[in-house]
């Protein structure tokens, strides 16, 4: 019973950790003001029929604060990655020079700022809400073993430990997106 009950705040645990971890991935995908490479991660290019994740067709360097160089390993790529970018609906212009493709970041205006910081709160949001779903899962998981036997107050018990790993991570999720509010935000 008890190796049950470990079994189930563990899983809590791991399943929490990993929707932390998905928020911040997320999260570096929200273009900040700064050229960084992860904004281009969920790209796919079409490489000879297969879709293939872009940063295993070329080279993706920052050249500076507001500039992304991609230099595909084979010349025939840079339409389909040029393609692919414009598709990818990150709101950036690729610039092909016939070598390698340039991509200037401008800077945000205010107006853009604050929906970045929206689409930050829903993600952040979105985190809230997987982590509550998977408490309540071990709750119910606690419940079932309580009705096969397991003591009433090693119940409450574990279901004190699963709202204390929840407020844990909401106050995570919390932490995440005030920084990233932050970092878009400076000017």
């Amino acid at each position: 019973m008890q190796d049950e009950l470990n079994l189930i705040l563990d899983d809590a645990k791991d399943s929490m950790q990993k929707a932390i971890s998905h928020l911040e991935t997320e999260l570096t995908k929200i273009r900040a003001g700064k050229a960084n490479p992860q904004i281009l991660d969920g790209i796919t290019v079409d490489y000879y029929g297969s879709p293939t994740a872009l940063n295993q067709v070329a080279n993706v360097s920052v050249a500076d604060a507001r500039t992304l160089t991609i230099q595909p390993w084979e010349k025939n790529m840079l339409q389909p990655i040029e393609r692919a970018i414009i598709a990818s609906n990150i709101g950036l212009n690729p610039q092909n020079d016939g070598i390698l493709i340039r991509l200037f970041l401008p800077p945000l205006t205010e107006e853009r700022r604050k929906e970045l910081v929206k689409r930050v709160n829903g993600e952040g949001e979105h985190a809230k809400v997987a982590v509550r779903n998977i408490r309540r899962d071990a709750i119910e998981g606690i419940k079932k073993l309580q009705k096969d036997g397991l003591s009433e107050d090693t119940a409450k018990d574990a279901e004190a430990d699963v709202q204390a790993l929840t407020d844990k991570n909401i106050a995570a999720v919390d932490k995440h997106c005030a920084a990233k509010d932050k970092e878009i935000m400076a000017i």
